[in-house]
Formats: structure tokens, sequence, C-alpha cells
């Protein structure tokens, strides 16, 4: 019986991931408006930051949203197509789970952070002008 509700599953995934993509095309936030000198700022910060994330997870989505939002130059990795990604998040996160955000400090250190509310409540401390 798991057999076939794994399939149950994945035939409604196949359906609504395309939806929330298009619905998320439809619906996209514009950036914040910057200064080219602040702009640029954050574009040097934002060079620290890689999103992993898979296409259509909702949680993805949600997190590129404020990205898009906030107007950030934030690398993303698709882990969920791209071995070599999917390989990096499980060996310096220790598991395969979208979304998470790598943070590198100065000193070329790792952070590795999940769950899309703690990714955009610290890009919104981060990032969101003052």
């Amino acid at each position: 019986m798991k057999p076939l509700i794994r399939y149950f599953f994945k035939g409604v995934h196949a359906v609504v991931g395309p939806l929330l993509l298009g619905l998320d095309r439809l619906t996209a936030p514009r950036g914040l408006q910057r200064d080219t000198a602040a702009q640029q700022q954050v574009d040097e910060q934002t060079r620290k930051l890689v999103m992993y994330q898979f296409l259509t997870c909702p949680f993805c989505i949600r997190t590129r949203r404020e990205i898009r939002r906030l107007a950030l130059n934030i690398e993303t990795r698709d882990a969920l197509r791209h071995a070599p990604s999917r390989q990096q998040l499980l060996q310096g996160g220790g598991e395969i789970k979208v979304p998470c955000l790598r943070i590198t400090d100065a000193d070329g250190n790792h952070e590795w952070m999940y769950e899309s509310s703690d990714i955009i409540r610290y890009l919104q401390t981060r990032f969101t002008p003052r």
C-alpha cells in the first residue's frame, strides 16, 4: 500500500508544483529600491550567502519571494536536481532539508541555517533598510 501512496503524492506534487511556480511568477514582489552605493554594499555582503532549495518546495518559494522583495543577489542551488549541490548540503549541513541558507563568515567558516521562517527573519534583520 505504501508505494501507492507515494505515487499519489508524486502525482499531486507534479500538478501542484507548477501551479505554485506560476502563481509565484504572477505575483512576484517588487524589490526594494536602494541607491547604487547601498545596493553594491548589499551585493558584496550577499556574495557570502548560498541558498540550497528545491524549485517547487512551498517553503523555498516563500524564502525566494522574500529574497526578491529585499532585492538580494543570493546564489541559489537546486539540491534536488544537482547532485553536487545535494552532496554539499548533506556534508555541510548534515541533512537534505530545504530551504537551507549557507552563511560564510569572514574567516571562511560556514553556518547552515534551516527553516524558512528563520532564514527570512535573518535576511530581514540584516538587509531591511532602516
